[in-house]
């Protein structure tokens, strides 16, 4: 028997904690895309593995028993219509990568949220003179292309910071209604942010999973997933539509 995985909030403050130190110490519709595997991070864990986001990538979810488990994680998902964009504006979420979003994993740690991410999920990185958080160079193991990037800070937007659900799409289906102080937790919240190819994030918008995939195909099912937790932990609805392409992703 497979051992349950643990999903409380009671784990975060150890997790993020183990993360901080090691970073430290370590230094619309969707196209066909690509069916192969492509290049994979050792370390990227499976989403269903990495329930407050803490642990780096995106690895697809393959064996059936987790397939099945995605589907149950996204049947739990409410459902309603999308709203007005009226009132959006990127500010009502605080500012960007700001490190003071308490209730988050690694908030107020000395390093802004981009940094964080940049650090979590790239690989051969370097750090800007005199600093232990400033990356200026690494490379990515993109989860939404499946190729590998060489990136340097001289060419910051090729790699752009996704939020999974975006922020608009938040403010669509409830989140205009929230506190700003729950807006900033979603904005810098580790699990609903990846490190991603810039042209392909730019290409999503703010669209849900029924109008954008990853052009990965092996990846689609893990990035549901990742939709899915971000979208329960802030208990944010999803379209019905955007459910169902979720459930399609994982074999529903």
């Amino acid at each position: 028997m497979r051992s349950p995985r643990t999903r409380t909030a009671a784990v975060l403050p150890a997790a993020a904690l183990a993360l901080t130190a090691s970073l430290v110490a370590g230094c619309e519709a969707a196209g066909d895309g690509s069916s192969g595997p492509g290049p994979s991070s050792p370390s990227a864990a499976v989403p269903l593995d990495n329930p407050d986001g803490t642990k780096p990538g995106l690895a697809p979810v393959m064996s059936d028993a987790d397939r099945a488990e995605a589907r149950r994680l996204i049947e739990r998902l409410a459902v309603k219509g999308r709203g007005p964009k009226t009132g959006y504006d990127r500010d009502e979420f605080g500012y960007a990568w700001l490190d003071t979003a308490d209730g988050v994993p690694l908030a107020r740690n000395g390093c802004d949220t981009r940094n964080d991410l940049l650090r979590r999920d790239g690989q051969k990185l370097r750090f800007r003179d005199g600093s232990d958080c400033v990356v200026v160079a690494m490379t990515l193991d993109d989860p939404y292309t499946g190729k590998a990037i060489d990136w340097r800070k001289q060419r910051a937007s090729e790699v752009q910071v996704d939020h999974v659900v975006p922020l608009s799409y938040s403010w669509q289906m409830g989140s205009s209604r929230w506190p700003e102080r729950k807006r900033e937790q979603l904005a810098n919240d580790p699990l609903n942010l990846l490190p991603v190819d810039g042209p392909a994030n730019s290409s999503k918008g703010d669209s849900g999973p029924a109008s954008w995939l990853p052009p990965h195909k092996a990846i689609r099912c893990s990035y549901a997933v990742r939709f899915a937790q971000a979208a329960l932990k802030y208990e944010l609805p999803v379209t019905a539509a955007d459910k169902g392409a979720m459930l399609r992703q994982c074999g529903g």
